[in-house]
């Protein structure tokens, strides 16, 4: 039997929502739309090498930068960037990617935000 991570499953749900939060709005469903997967670490050197890795994939980052968190502490940060149609299904594939990518590399996975399209 096949078990979905817990983790992933979070992403599975938080995908979804976030789809169906943005169709709602009125988001143009018939554009490609920008996603952000976010990506983290405390230890800089592990996120450049996620970074790296990435890259190497093809994959489109942006430059890794320091974030503070609520509680005051720092935390390395950077994001994949991919164009993406509204659907649910691939955006989750893509997902599971990322995630997976993160474990690979050691370094948290941050879930993925997009924009309102017109």
């Amino acid at each position: 039997m096949m078990m979905i991570d817990e983790d992933l499953q979070q992403w599975q749900d938080h995908t979804n929502n976030l789809v169906n939060a943005l169709i709602e709005d009125g988001t143009n469903e018939e554009v490609h739309h920008t996603i952000e997967h976010h990506f983290s670490s405390t230890d800089f050197d592990v996120l450049e090498k996620a970074a790296i890795t990435a890259f190497k994939m093809g994959l489109e980052i942006e430059d890794p930068e320091e974030a503070e968190l609520e509680n005051g502490d720092k935390v390395f940060a950077f994001d994949i960037i991919t164009e993406q149609p509204l659907d649910e299904d691939i955006i989750f594939e893509e997902t599971k990617k990322m995630f997976d990518l993160a474990k690979l590399c050691n370094v948290d996975y941050d879930g993925w935000g997009t924009y309102f399209e017109e």
